[in-house]
């Protein structure tokens, strides 16, 4: 006599998928960045009396490869006015403040079109420098 076979089907268990979705969602959130802008080398210009300001809306770099980055994403100059329209959005005059980090052998022909699409945007230029060392 011939005994019949259960038929077994195979499932993948899905009562732990939420659980490890979850976990990676605290990974990478955790190892993200808004803005990462610290691979970009540069070295900041000197003067002697420098005032603070507040935070600025988004920042941009150029760095000691004469490459232009905003918020740590490198960025052509001719896409650089319509994503800092984009960023300003409607940010009223006064508190539109955008933070300008040159290296400090760049010329002008390096900050000068990066210079003047922040003025197209309607941003407050920010230039961050270094204060010069004092000795003791």
């Amino acid at each position: 006599m011939k005994l019949a076979r259960k038929k077994l089907t195979a499932s993948v268990p899905s009562f732990a998928m939420g659980d490890i979705a979850f976990l990676l969602l605290i990974f990478f959130v955790i190892l993200a960045r808004v803005q990462d802008d610290s691979h970009v080398q540069w070295d900041p210009a000197i003067l002697p009396d420098i005032k603070m300001i507040g935070a600025p809306l988004a920042s941009v770099a150029i760095d000691s490869g004469y490459k232009t980055y905003l918020n740590g994403e490198e960025i052509s100059n001719d896409q650089l006015t319509p994503r800092l329209n984009a960023i300003l959005g409607e940010t009223p005059a006064g508190e539109r403040n955008i933070s300008f980090k040159v290296h400090r052998e760049a010329q002008a022909k390096h900050f000068e079109p990066v210079i003047q699409s922040i003025g197209e945007a309607g941003g407050d230029l920010i230039h961050i420098l270094e204060p010069e060392a004092t000795e003791p």
